[in-house]
């Protein structure tokens, strides 16, 4: 009960927050003609009156930027999304998702928005920005540390990735990674950098 009490709360306060910052919701097609949006395999499926095959979206993604285009600054919607792959105590095929986007806005200003998304909803509804996490207290409190994928590696491998990348020195990066700790037959599965 407190799970479903607390989902509901995460979602309307999702709503609110985004309501608040001027974003539209709206309604995006789940039946598709084409699959798009990400790589995921679709669910298929069939349309009696249209006598046409479709797929259940494993995205809202393209609806949301066509939407952009046609001139709403601000769009975001939380739906169900689909997707024809495993099945696991932690990974359901279908799932809700909230995906925004907002037009004249880069990476930083998206990357501002999500710190105070969570950070928002972690005090409405927890009523504290420190919140529990598998036995580890987390302090969501703005602003947060923002750092580059390459660096988070390079903490912890001691390594500069960016280097071995810019060289395209696969054979540096695996020796590298092997290094870290990460088992050779897992990298040598790997054909690029």
């Amino acid at each position: 009960r407190k799970t479903f009490h607390t989902r509901s709360k995460i979602i309307s306060s999702i709503r609110r927050m985004l309501d608040n910052e001027q974003f539209l919701e709206m309604e995006t097609p789940i039946l598709e003609r084409q699959p798009g949006g990400a790589d995921a395999k679709p669910f298929k499926t069939y349309h009696n009156s249209l006598d046409m095959p479709l797929t259940l979206r494993i995205a809202t993604e393209l609806h949301l930027k066509r939407l952009v285009v046609g001139g709403f600054d601000r769009v975001y919607e939380i739906g169900r999304i689909f997707r024809n792959e495993g099945l696991s105590s932690r990974h359901n095929p279908e799932f809700t998702s909230v995906e925004l986007y907002q037009a004249y806005a880069d990476y930083t200003d998206m990357m501002t928005l999500t710190e105070t998304m969570i950070s928002s909803i972690a005090k409405e509804v927890t009523g504290s920005m420190v919140v529990p996490y598998q036995g580890t207290q987390v302090d969501l409190t703005p602003p947060w540390r923002r750092v580059s994928m390459s660096e988070l590696v390079g903490e912890a491998t001691s390594a500069d990735f960016s280097q071995l990348l810019n060289h395209k020195d696969l054979t540096g990066a695996r020796e590298t990674v092997v290094r870290a700790g990460v088992s050779a037959d897992v990298v040598n599965k790997r054909h690029s950098v």
